[in-house]
């Protein structure tokens, strides 16, 4: 757990790249102020068995699998000259890491950072991702061969941005399944408040080499039937899988302000748990999370009644969603608040982009923070009924709203949940007029 600190971790960069062709901030925040669904059909460019795929609910047991999902619309594509990367190599190494570099590098251009003159730099970089079976075996000979040990290493996506920049703080490749981003952040911060470098990119990327993902939720009957990722909706039926990157740049208060880099946000706490044993290995524990949330908050130093946006996991399966609304309807949603916090989930936008999906959420909270309001949560005007709404406070955000700042801070939570049972959850202070006047004033 960390938090409490009296010279606070702050965020002082940002960057994303989502599906529907969303490589900027601004897109980003255009796409969930009005409330767009960023799924589109599937790559025609990725050599995937789609004939397969979109007939395996012909053979009995499998769910159909609709062509949707949030998929990058430049996976493909990749500047290797520019990173100083050969074609030959470029082409053996996973798109994660390629993603990964680019959006990297945006995060420290947005943090006013140079991002060719790092080099020595006592700089961490932690990125969330997960194996995407990306390209050909590797016991095979064949034209990547004596490239995919790189290629393919889960560590080079985060070893690859470090390389890259020269940086030579602690390099790690986090995989905590879904919670994947959200975990990289809470060891990122530790990192910084321990000292163990100067400041730390944190980040996730999910770009996926194969359709599995697919294949493995039509067989388990977990995959929405209808193409859509309906968040905390009383017609769910499944989730649907996207695609996406996210990176922040973290530093001291006291360096930032130091340094005159615009603060986007304060880390007031983050934490990671698991579930423990009892369920199977792939069903949530609203226990485990409730107990997580309550420490979370605990360390943040803040009432619990402060947090006004809670950017939840959301996956929009019949199982996941109860269970998380459980704890945080428990943690959150006291019945005696006269305002409860709004609910949302970025998956209803853009799919559930896995290992960067709790990152991707991150910086919609940040975005929200910056404009004052709290996007719209989609599929969500008819809500689950595996919960009692009159009984709890929470509310799920189905319209821009307008969102006021207490003592010129807004609070917000983030919560990610993994398949092999990790649990995630941050808490994020963002101060007025970090928009435009403010970064007026920085250059």
């Amino acid at each position: 757990m960390t938090g409490g600190d009296h010279d606070p971790i702050v965020i002082v960069g940002t960057a994303v790249e989502a599906p529907g062709g969303v490589e900027t901030l601004e897109d980003f925040w255009t796409a969930l102020a009005g409330g767009q669904e960023l799924i589109g059909p599937f790559p025609r460019d990725r050599e995937w068995p789609l004939a397969q795929l979109l007939s395996l609910h012909e053979t009995e047991g499998w769910r159909r699998v609709r062509d949707a999902g949030g998929f990058l619309d430049g996976a493909t594509e990749f500047d290797a000259q520019f990173f100083g990367i050969t074609p030959r190599e470029a082409a053996a190494m996973d798109p994660q890491q390629r993603v990964g570099m680019r959006v990297a590098w945006r995060a420290l251009e947005n943090a006013g950072l140079n991002p060719g003159d790092l080099d020595g730099a006592e700089a961490g970089c932690y990125m969330g991702a997960s194996f995407t079976e990306y390209g050909p075996p590797s016991a095979a000979v064949n034209e990547h061969s004596g490239y995919r040990a790189t290629g393919t290493a889960l560590g080079a996506v985060a070893g690859r941005i470090s390389h890259g920049l020269g940086l030579i703080g602690p390099s790690l490749t986090v995989d905590t399944a879904c919670a994947s981003s959200l975990s990289a952040l809470h060891l990122a911060v530790g990192a910084v408040r321990g000292g163990e470098c100067d400041w730390a990119l944190a980040g996730g990327v999910c770009v996926m080499g194969s359709p599995a993902a697919f294949f493995e939720f039509a067989k388990n009957n977990a995959l929405a039937a209808d193409g859509h990722c309906r968040a905390y909706a009383g017609d769910a039926t499944g989730t649907l899988w996207g695609e996406g990157a996210a990176v922040v740049v973290l530093e001291r208060e006291s360096r930032a302000r130091a340094l005159g880099h615009l603060i986007h946000g304060r880390v007031l706490a983050t934490g990671i748990n698991h579930n423990g044993k009892g369920a199977p290995l792939a069903v949530p524990s609203a226990a485990a999370q409730q107990r997580l949330i309550e420490r979370t908050v605990a360390a943040a130093g803040i009432p619990v009644d402060a947090i006004e946006l809670i950017e939840g996991h959301g996956t929009g399966t019949p199982v996941g969603d109860p269970l998380e609304l459980t704890a945080l309807a428990t943690v959150y949603g006291a019945p005696g608040r006269s305002r409860g916090p709004l609910l949302g989930s970025v998956k209803s936008n853009i799919g559930h982009a896995q290992a960067a999906s709790g990152m991707l959420g991150l910086i919609k909270v940040l975005l929200c923070g910056q404009h004052g309001q709290i996007a719209p949560s989609l599929h969500a005007g008819t809500p689950t009924d595996a919960v009692r709404w009159s009984d709890t406070s929470l509310r799920l955000a189905t319209e821009l709203t307008d969102w006021q700042p207490v003592d010129g801070l807004r609070y917000a939570a983030v919560s990610s949940f993994g398949v092999a049972g990790t649990n995630a959850h941050a808490i994020v202070a963002m101060p007025t007029g970090v928009g435009r006047e403010q970064e007026e004033a920085h250059v």
